[in-house]
């Protein structure tokens, strides 16, 4: 017993918290173990919230196999009691030649084809589909079922095609049977399980809404504020804009340029910095917006950094930022904006999807038009001139607050299990539902 309570200590007190989580929520009412086992396949990317969504759920006693690459590896994926990480995908990187990328993918699928066949989880969670989507939507999902998988889904977007005007037959098609195959659908606002009713045909009763997990993955050091604005050259007191992120056309970046040279144009204490890689087929929309801020780059009024920011330089732009600016022209729900918020950072953004439903005016960040540089430049000197900017050292800590209050992976993952529970016909793991969690009721501010 001592030799154990000596090994014990030597533990973080993370890993102590997990095992010890472990094996409470790994035992049924009835004292006989009731484990749940899961493989979580991340498409090999947004590590956050693949992260955030496989540690709730190794606290509720479920024991998962994450199917990843590079991008989602960290030390957690190694050392987490009763989480086996399966680096199928290796590096993604986009500079490999064609035929490197050719063999890639094959290599990935005919590993995850020898996987499925073999591997002792019932529950398969997709959380995003791989390279060749029409084939993960109908061959690889027939094979699935053929293997005898309950499926789960996190449909992050119900229809990706609509939302970047490459909708088509086929897409409409494969989503169809993807979401027919589907035995749960998890999603993050009432409006995108009323879609995938509407459009789709899905049955209300297999979709969950649940929150978008505050992201809980992205280093958090140290550094100040006025020591990250130093780092990128701007200076204490220059009002500074943050649009991170994947660049595309539907995030509407050629918006928020506009409204910024609007501001610049009467003062020029505004700075702005573009943080982000180009989404696949985005090239020509990104000349167009180097094209249009060459001028204001040379002058150093905009900070340039246009390819993947890794998660331990992630916290460099947030914390040199004094707001984030989400110009979107079409969207559901926005990571972005939680990770935002995890730095404290009030959002402006535009008035798309469910952005609403997490901004509370003048308290987290303010609302505006989308497609309307006129109206964004109007907001962003609203904000500057609030009461949110003024004290803004003191509200960072209110905004993580709310965030966490509305968006705690304990509630994705408490609902996550029972959700795996009810696939396998198990008693409903639990007795709380996601609109009378704590978490939830605790929201910290008043919309």
């Amino acid at each position: 017993m001592k030799e154990r309570e000596i090994a014990m200590a030597g533990m973080t007190p993370s890993v102590q918290t997990l095992r010890a989580v472990s094996r409470t929520h790994g035992q049924a009412e009835n004292g006989l173990p009731d484990e749940i086992e899961a493989a979580l396949l991340t498409g090999g990317f947004d590590r956050p919230y693949a992260f955030g969504l496989a540690m709730a759920l190794i606290t509720r006693g479920v024991s998962l196999d994450v199917i990843g690459s590079d991008e989602i590896d960290s030390p957690e994926m190694h050392f987490t009691p009763k989480l086996r990480f399966l680096n199928l995908q290796g590096s993604r990187r986009q500079d490999a030649t064609l035929a490197e990328k050719a063999s890639r993918v094959l290599t990935y699928y005919v590993q995850l084809i020898r996987y499925t066949s073999t591997a002792k989880p019932k529950i398969f969670h997709i959380l995003w589909n791989n390279k060749l989507r029409f084939f993960d939507r109908t061959v690889l999902m027939l094979y699935y079922k053929l293997c005898g998988k309950k499926i789960a889904f996190t449909a992050h977007n119900i229809n990706a095609g609509k939302r970047d005007s490459t909708d088509s037959f086929l897409n409409r098609l494969t989503l169809r049977i993807q979401y027919g195959l589907t035995d749960h659908i998890f999603v993050h606002t009432e409006k995108m399980k009323a879609e995938l009713i509407e459009d789709f045909g899905v049955r209300g009763g297999v979709v969950t809404v649940i929150p978008f997990g505050i992201n809980n993955s992205v280093p958090d050091s140290a550094l100040t504020s006025e020591q990250a604005k130093r780092r990128l050259n701007i200076k204490p007191g220059e009002k500074t804009i943050l649009f991170f992120g994947n660049i595309g056309p539907y995030k509407g970046l050629e918006f928020l340029v506009a409204a910024f040279q609007r501001l610049v144009a009467e003062r020029e204490e505004y700075r702005l910095i573009i943080a982000g890689k180009p989404r696949g087929g985005s090239e020509k929309y990104l000349e167009g917006i180097d094209l249009a801020i060459s001028r204001d780059v040379d002058q150093g009024r905009i900070v340039r950094r246009i390819e993947y920011v890794p998660d331990e330089e992630t916290e460099l732009y947030f914390k040199a930022a004094d707001v984030l600016v989400l110009p979107y022209t079409q969207v559901s729900q926005s990571g972005v904006l939680f990770l935002g918020y995890s730095f404290g950072l009030p959002v402006i953004a535009t008035d798309v999807g469910c952005l609403r439903d997490d901004i509370v005016e003048g308290r987290t960040g303010f609302l505006c038009k989308p497609r309307d540089p006129h109206n964004l430049a109007k907001t962003i000197e609203v904000y500057f001139e609030s009461d949110l900017f003024k004290n803004l050292n003191t509200r960072r800590q209110e905004i993580r607050n709310y965030a966490v209050g509305r968006h705690s992976w304990d509630v994705v993952g408490e609902v996550t299990r029972n959700a795996y529970a009810k696939l396998l016909g198990r008693i409903r793991y639990g007795t709380s539902c996601i609109n009378s969690h704590p978490c939830v009721q605790r929201a910290g501010m008043d919309q």
